[in-house]
């Protein structure tokens, strides 16, 4: 554990380090998207918030990607180099395959959608991006991938359920990890939209994920976390209220997709959905209001998703936030509890 401490604070020096000027670059290159989906005519609480944030610059998570991914490509050799035990569940480098596979594929899909809003590629006047359905059907196919490699590479096929046992999946775990990919990267993606919530979700989540990678004496895993968590405490610094930068696509969809798989790696699937159910609940509300208008043709909801409800009933935005965070840590610790008993 003295070790991943060190390298969790070394990571958010050398973040921290970048960060600033990183910053200034993205307000000088004014990398934000000029429109928003709200119209100008609503005035609800929800909707001002909506636009006031359509200025802040987006993707800081390209930064943490690069930086993390990096430092973890040069530091597992100079550990073994060094003597220091590493210890893994699985063929460590099929595992880091996985886990740089999630991480710098969805970043991309999530990148090209930020270089997209930044040209102003619009939608409904000759969109020349990726359309929802197409960008989804990527995000399954690169799902599947990350299952394959998890079945295949890797022999996970299984899920603990507690007080239950193990159920084996066979190369039907391949589709349950495609969806479980797919539901985290968009829901963190549509988390991201007040200060600090969902990069604040992510740091107490991750923390919990970090005692479970120590706990399965996984080593490669445990260090990517804490150099991930290392990036993401730098970049809070810059995303809590008011904030001066956002994760966008590029991060979002990246540390959603890379978050399953960490959760999928501990082997502990329950409690990926325990501890990322703010995520969920936040992501799943918003699909529940996108498909009640395409089948019954009204909206469930007056706003989505859940954190825009809140404020549009009078909640705060800091308010929102801080019992976000408070949820967060009360379902890591039970998350917590359910994988280890």
């Amino acid at each position: 554990m003295d070790l991943l401490l060190g390298i969790l604070i070394f990571s958010f020096i050398i973040h921290a380090l970048a960060i600033v000027p990183f910053v200034n670059f993205l307000y000088h290159l004014k990398f934000f998207k000029n429109n928003t989906a709200v119209s100008k005519e609503k005035v609800d609480e929800a909707s001002v918030h909506i636009r006031s944030k359509a200025r802040t610059p987006e993707g800081g998570g390209l930064l943490i990607i690069v930086i993390t991914g990096l430092i973890f490509a040069f530091m597992m050799p100079l550990l073994k180099k060094f003597g220091f035990e590493i210890t893994h569940v699985y063929p460590i480098n099929n595992e880091i395959n996985v886990i740089f596979f999630s991480f710098v594929s969805f970043g991309l899909l999530g990148l090209y959608d930020d270089i997209v809003k930044f040209f102003e590629l619009d939608r409904e006047e000759g969109y020349t991006g990726l359309k929802t359905r197409y960008k989804l059907l990527i995000q399954i196919i690169l799902g599947l991938i990350i299952g394959a490699m998890l079945y295949l590479n890797l022999g996970i096929d299984i899920i603990h359920i507690p007080f239950f046992g193990v159920i084996h999946f066979g190369p039907f775990f391949i589709p349950l990890v495609s969806f479980l990919v797919v539901a985290f990267a968009n829901s963190v993606n549509i988390t991201d939209g007040m200060d600090g919530l969902a990069s604040g979700l992510l740091m107490i989540s991750l923390f919990g994920f970090l005692l479970l990678s120590t706990s399965i004496l996984d080593t490669p895993l445990s260090i990517f976390i804490a150099l991930w968590l290392g990036g993401l405490i730098a970049f809070l610094y810059f995303n809590i209220f008011p904030a001066r930068l956002f994760l966008g696509d590029v991060g979002a969809l990246a540390f959603g997709a890379a978050f399953a798989t960490v959760g999928l790696l501990t082997g502990k699937v329950i409690a990926l959905i325990i501890i990322g159910l703010p995520f969920l609940v936040d992501g799943f509300s918003s699909l529940i209001q996108i498909l009640s208008v395409k089948i019954f043709h009204r909206r469930i909801l007056p706003i989505a998703p859940l954190h825009y409800l809140l404020l549009k009933i009078g909640w705060s935005e800091p308010k929102i936030v801080q019992r976000s965070w408070l949820v967060g840590i009360m379902l890591v610790i039970f998350g917590i509890w359910l994988a280890i008993i």
